[in-house]
């Protein structure tokens, strides 16, 4: 069917972006709020967004007038009569959307699509709502919507087949590229990356590393826009136990239980952003340098030589009475440490990508050896991260699992490597998808990164996916595509 007039229901951040999007593609828009301060809210959030357009070049100020041109305004639902489709952007509430597809269900002319935003909740219970079960699925935008080029289209096993490819090919319109999933917990883009998110959370409460070294070690080591806390501050605390509760509820996988401590700051009300603080917002305390006269070191593995080579270019030299020892942790760092006549001054070292080095510190290393082979670091220009001595350290623990539930989705069959790679690429910036991510690593890299991971913390979920061990036991490289 031809869309040309959309309604948006919900005009805050999301729905306001949605609504631009639409009327960025030349389509009319109706945008409906609950009153008239919610609807001036959501034209200011049109406006700013536009003029931010504007002021960037991306728009001129006729097209910005052309836009806000197509946005019809108002507080009742009764104007929807003639949309052809109308997209729900309300709270992520079940009771809230099931009463507003019911009401849009007798509003709305037969044919009318009815699409629902929504990025945890069933939307099978949404459409039972509905006499039209067959012409509701979800259509989840990502947040700026008018900058993220991703839009997952949601069908149920109600959903007529012929509409899947109509919105998809409406997506494309917009300008975005759509991923058809199933209607399972979380979709493709929240289901591998809230997992992701509360392990952070998880292995901060452990004391692994602090939030600082993790978002650190996440975003400058493995090239991630952001760090996996300051993620959870700009998506909303609430927004992600809520999701790791849906997430829970459908798989039971101990994996999926939000974490105690994301429980404890939303009680709190800490949500991030919107609240002014949520795992940010307090002032970080300076890290003092440590005074030491002399530092030496000994590396093994493939990477001594990228770090001897840093040493000597920042002015250091081979010593035999070495203050610090710092050791490429290919096993556990202790069991170097107890060979030493002085284990307090072991640290483990592993340099990850060209800025960050993990530093693990064992429960006999000195205070000061760890303060000093941070400082280290840092002279020779590698942004550390503290840790301690556990498998996989803080990138490997965080990446490998994402990487492994990736596998498992596209062998459950939920969705294609491209769309998997894609969905994470567009919907969360990521610089590649996690089987590109596979290939550059090493299959047989990950693989016996999540052996030790799962022979450390005996999590299930950790144990390496199926096929991803068959692929490297067949001495397979990359993953076959059709």
């Amino acid at each position: 069917m031809a869309f040309e007039m959309v309604a948006v229901v919900g005009l805050g951040t999301m729905g306001a972006g949605i609504a631009e999007v639409f009327a960025r593609a030349g389509l009319r828009v109706i945008g409906v709020e609950a009153d008239a301060d919610a609807l001036a809210t959501g034209r200011g959030h049109v406006e700013r967004s536009t003029q931010r357009a504007v002021d960037r070049g991306r728009l001129t100020d006729g097209e910005r007038a052309s836009i806000l041109g197509r946005i019809t305004l108002t507080t009742s639902r009764e104007d929807l009569r003639e949309a052809d489709l109308v997209v729900e952007a309300i709270p992520e509430v079940l009771d809230y959307k099931l009463s507003l597809f019911a009401d849009l269900d007798r509003i709305c002319k037969p044919e009318t699509v009815l699409a629902t935003n929504t990025s945890s909740l069933p939307v099978t219970a949404i459409a039972a709502a509905t006499g039209r079960q067959g012409r509701v699925l979800g259509m989840h935008f990502f947040n700026p919507a008018p900058v993220m080029g991703l839009v997952e289209v949601v069908s149920t096993v109600l959903t007529d087949p012929a509409l899947v490819p109509e919105i998809s090919e409406l997506a494309t319109r917009l300008g975005k590229t759509p991923v058809a999933v199933g209607d399972r917990a979380g979709f493709v883009v929240n289901r591998l990356l809230l997992p992701y998110l509360n392990q952070a959370a998880v292995l901060m409460e452990q004391g692994l590393a602090g939030r600082d070294d993790i978002d650190a070690a996440m975003r400058l080591g493995v090239g991630l826009p952001m760090g996996p806390f300051e993620l959870l501050d700009l998506i909303g605390l609430d927004t992600a136990y809520e999701v790791m509760g849906v997430l829970f509820d459908e798989t039971r996988d101990r994996r999926h239980a939000p974490a105690p401590l994301l429980r404890e700051l939303v009680s709190a009300r800490l949500l991030g952003r919107k609240s002014g603080r949520g795992f940010y917002g307090d002032e970080p305390r300076p890290h003092e340098p440590v005074k030491s006269s002399v530092i030496t070191f000994e590396v093994a593995g493939e990477e001594a030589g990228e770090l001897t080579e840093r040493l000597r270019t920042a002015g250091f030299k081979p010593s035999t009475d070495p203050d610090v020892i710092l050791r490429q942790a290919d096993r556990p760092v202790i069991e170097h440490a107890v060979r030493l006549q002085d284990p307090a001054r072991m640290v483990g070292v592993r340099i990850v990508g060209d800025r960050v080095a993990e530093l693990a510190a064992t429960v006999l290393t000195s205070g000061e050896a760890a303060r000093a082979a941070r400082d280290l670091m840092k002279v020779i220009g590698l942004t550390p991260v503290a840790c301690r001595d556990r498998a996989g350290f803080v990138t490997d623990a965080l990446l490998y699992p994402y990487l492994n539930d990736a596998v498992r989705m596209y062998d459950a069959g939920y969705a294609s490597i491209g769309d998997i790679d894609a969905a994470m690429r567009l919907g969360c910036g990521y610089p590649a998808g996690p089987f590109e991510t596979l290939e550059t690593i090493g299959l047989a890299v990950v693989r016996d990164g999540l052996r030790a991971l799962y022979a450390e913390y005996r999590e299930p979920a950790y144990a390496p996916a199926p096929l991803l061990d068959q692929l490297v036991t067949a001495g397979v490289r990359a993953f076959p595509r059709p």
